[in-house]
């Protein structure tokens, strides 16, 4: 089964592994989550990332989710893709939100690369206009 790990920045990351929890009854096995705090030295949020990531290490390989694509959480992130960090594969989504983790959730026993697009399109089907009045943001 595909292992998940959250990387976002604090609280992000332990609030979306609460939603986890209060979604599915119990944390899901093989799911962990890691905040990033501002002005945290970068060789210490990786190695607390690889630690994480090593715990929840999987031979199905290990789905990274992270909320803003060139912030500090995802750059940290992508270096767990680097050859020789870990054992398995390991792929990196930005973009963050719940619908996302819900899929990947989901879809864990489908191997890595289905849950990857199945954790995508679950981001983007995710997100819709709500009402059926356009808002207007002009100020006549």
């Amino acid at each position: 089964m595909v292992s998940i790990l959250i990387v976002a920045h604090t609280p992000v990351a332990d609030a979306m592994l609460g939603f986890a929890e209060h979604t599915y009854g119990l944390l899901p096995e093989g799911v962990a989550a890691i905040d990033i705090p501002p002005h945290e030295d970068l060789k210490i949020s990786f190695e607390r990332v690889l630690q994480a990531a090593q715990k929840i290490i999987s031979d199905d390989g290990i789905l990274v989710l992270t909320d803003v694509m060139g912030a500090t959480p995802a750059n940290v992130a992508s270096r767990l893709t680097a050859p020789d960090v870990l054992t398995c594969n390991v792929a990196v989504l930005a973009g963050l939100n719940l619908p996302m983790l819900m899929r990947a959730i989901s879809y864990r026993q489908e191997g890595l690369e289905t849950v990857v697009q199945k954790t995508i399109q679950g981001g983007q089907n995710g997100i819709l206009r709500l009402g059926t009045q356009a808002v207007s943001m002009s100020s006549n």
